[in-house]
């Protein structure tokens, strides 16, 4: 089932971002999965500009920080008004993207994708003012260890995760619980045709039509993955740091 066979929800889930720059969106969401769901009315998206919130000749929005250093930082009594002007429902999560953030999961996702949707602040500079942060409640999320120009883009990223959970989005459901991260698991190595590539072939036991021996080939695959490539995960599956026995070249089929 895709958006184009499925009824748009009578109240669909809604992304509000509030940017200084809202010509930015929809971009990537504007295609794709994502795209196809939006024209189809399964979620909403609404970018609004927080320099419309500002109150001087110049729409001034930033100020120098207080204590000194370098850039600049997003007012605290611009912002909160942006915020306040969005009008969002009170059960509407209120996100600030922020690498200093608690770092998004899978996990997450799935819970705000179940939800009614987030309002998103998308910083800028040197960030936004500590008081504004506390005072409407924002709770900072990172999309990784790693500082961008702006949070638009990790705004992109996390509205696109939760967008591909929403009913009627993806083709099969199954493509939603059997990847990466949804049982706490790096995915499996993914194979199709052609049946060999530049003497590459396709592990026999996907083609022997052994579906017991393909799930438990698939699990030892997504473990061995885990443990190798994120060692916190695996702590975190098998309630211990230890690899599983015998992961060395599991990966090679």
């Amino acid at each position: 089932m895709t958006s184009q066979d499925t009824p748009a929800p009578a109240t669909p889930w809604r992304a509000t971002v509030l940017t200084l720059f809202p010509d930015m969106f929809p971009g990537p969401l504007g295609v794709s999965l994502a795209g196809k769901a939006l024209a189809g009315g399964l979620w909403a998206l609404e970018a609004r500009d927080i320099r419309a919130s500002a109150t001087d000749k110049y729409r001034s929005v930033d100020d120098t920080p207080a204590g000194g250093g370098p850039g600049m930082v997003l007012r605290a009594d611009v912002l909160a008004a942006a915020i306040d002007a969005a009008d969002i429902a009170p059960d509407r999560p209120r996100l600030l993207m922020s690498p200093r953030g608690r770092p998004l999961t899978q996990t997450q996702v799935a819970e705000l994708a179940a939800g009614p949707g987030p309002l998103i602040v998308c910083g800028r500079f040197e960030g936004i003012d500590q008081r504004v942060i506390e005072a409407r409640g924002l709770e900072e999320v990172s999309i990784g260890d790693y500082v961008l120009s702006g949070g638009e883009i990790a705004a992109m990223a996390l509205i696109d995760a939760c967008v591909r959970l929403l009913p009627g989005v993806m083709g099969k459901q199954a493509s939603g619980t059997e990847e990466s991260f949804s049982e706490g698991l790096l995915e499996y190595p993914q194979y199709t045709r052609p049946q060999e590539f530049e003497g590459r072939p396709i592990p026999e036991i996907l083609i022997s039509g052994d579906h017991a021996k393909v799930a438990a080939w698939r699990l030892a695959q997504s473990e061995a993955l885990t443990a190798a490539r994120r060692p916190d995960l695996w702590a975190r599956k098998a309630g211990q740091k230890a690899a599983p026995r015998g992961t060395k070249n599991k990966t090679d089929g």
